[in-house]
């Protein structure tokens, strides 16, 4: 069993990454393995309702990481996106990628139909929750089962005394755990 980490921050090794990080390390506890991918800091084309992944499922852009992504969703067993909040909303580099390859898949095909998805979000302070939000429904639309944790999938920069989110911490382990389980009871 894989699940596809998908870093959609334009930071490598930021905030974001290291949420993913946190869910990662409780997957792998529970014997799942990680794949990473992260879609980079280059130019991201929105869709522009060309029509053609109707009839191939990939995106007729061929330029950035669309279909490649496509190809890492459909070879895994789960996906957790993560995401940076701006404006209390995902990236927006990364909600153009999921709009061309979440329609492609979905199109008269639903190929990501049954594989469970989480959102995680990391902000300074607030909008992690409609983040997640629209980050659902991608998942929703595609009928794959969302994982929740014992919280909203957020964390937060923090300056506290001890330098973390205790409860972010603790959610994205619950999450890792709760996606684990979720996938062993399928085998």
């Amino acid at each position: 069993m894989t699940v596809l980490l998908i870093n959609g921050s334009p930071h490598s090794k930021g905030e974001t990454s290291y949420a993913l990080s946190l869910v990662e390390k409780a997957l792998n506890e529970k014997g799942i393995n990680t794949k990473w991918f992260w879609i980079g800091n280059k130019m991201v084309r929105g869709c522009i309702d060309c029509g053609l992944c109707t009839k191939t499922f990939r995106c007729n852009f061929t330029d950035d990481v669309g279909n490649e992504l496509i190809e890492a969703i459909l070879k895994a067993d789960g996906i957790v996106i993560g995401t940076p909040v701006y404006f209390a909303a995902p990236s927006g580099a990364l909600c153009a990628l999921l709009d061309r390859v979440f329609y492609a898949a979905s199109t008269h095909g639903n190929l990501f139909k049954g594989k469970p998805a989480a959102a995680v979000a990391s902000c300074i302070r607030s909008g992690a929750n409609s983040a997640i939000d629209r980050l659902n429904k991608y998942f929703s639309f595609s009928e794959m089962p969302i994982i929740s944790s014992s919280y909203w999938n957020m964390l937060f920069e923090n300056h506290s005394p001890k330098g973390f989110d205790e409860m972010g911490h603790k959610t994205m382990q619950t999450l890792g755990y709760n996606m684990a389980s979720l996938l062993n009871k399928k085998t």
